[in-house]
């Protein structure tokens, strides 16, 4: 007996400036598996915290080999992002990744519902998602912050600069 589809959608109106981020966490070598699940542990206790803006935190699994887990974000706008994202202890963690990723990769998408969507991959060995059709590039100059590739200037200056990150 065929059964009657209950379909329904959301209005999204009270949302102008929603973003949804997935993240991702790859294990790139066996040691990686420590980084990993630190990382891990630390972004759930600090997502516990709601910060302001983060309107919700679910986890998404990708694979198991290789272990590739990560989570899906809702945001009410890029300026609350931002601000996450520079505040501490997020800025440290990704500074300290940055210098030495502890054999593992990391990578988000970013979708604005005003427009404009914008990725990066860190130490991930293949191209995938966005970079499996439209390629790659060095994240470098305005390629990289996350603000500047959805070309919203207005959102400020990214979490870790270029400066920050590549200084002797």
């Amino acid at each position: 007996m065929p059964t009657r589809v209950n379909r329904q959608t959301v209005d999204l109106s009270a949302y102008p400036d929603l973003l949804v981020l997935y993240l991702g966490m790859r294990v790139n070598r066996l040691y990686g598996i420590r980084t990993f699940f630190s990382f891990g542990r630390k972004i759930n206790e600090s997502v516990a915290g709601k910060p302001d803006g983060l309107l919700l935190h679910e986890p998404v699994y990708y694979s198991f080999f290789p272990m590739n887990m990560g989570m899906r974000q809702y945001w009410r706008d890029l300026p609350s992002l931002l601000a996450f994202a520079q505040s501490e202890p997020h800025r440290q963690w990704w500074l300290d990744f940055l210098r030495d990723s502890g054999g593992t990769g990391f990578w988000h998408e970013t979708y604005s519902i005003k427009g404009g969507m914008e990725a990066v991959y860190d130490d991930v060995p293949r191209p995938l998602g966005f970079g499996r059709f439209a390629g790659t590039q060095r994240a470098r100059g305005p390629m990289f912050g996350s603000a500047a590739r959805l070309r919203r200037s207005e959102a400020g200056s990214p979490a870790i600069s270029e400066t920050d990150l590549y200084k002797s």
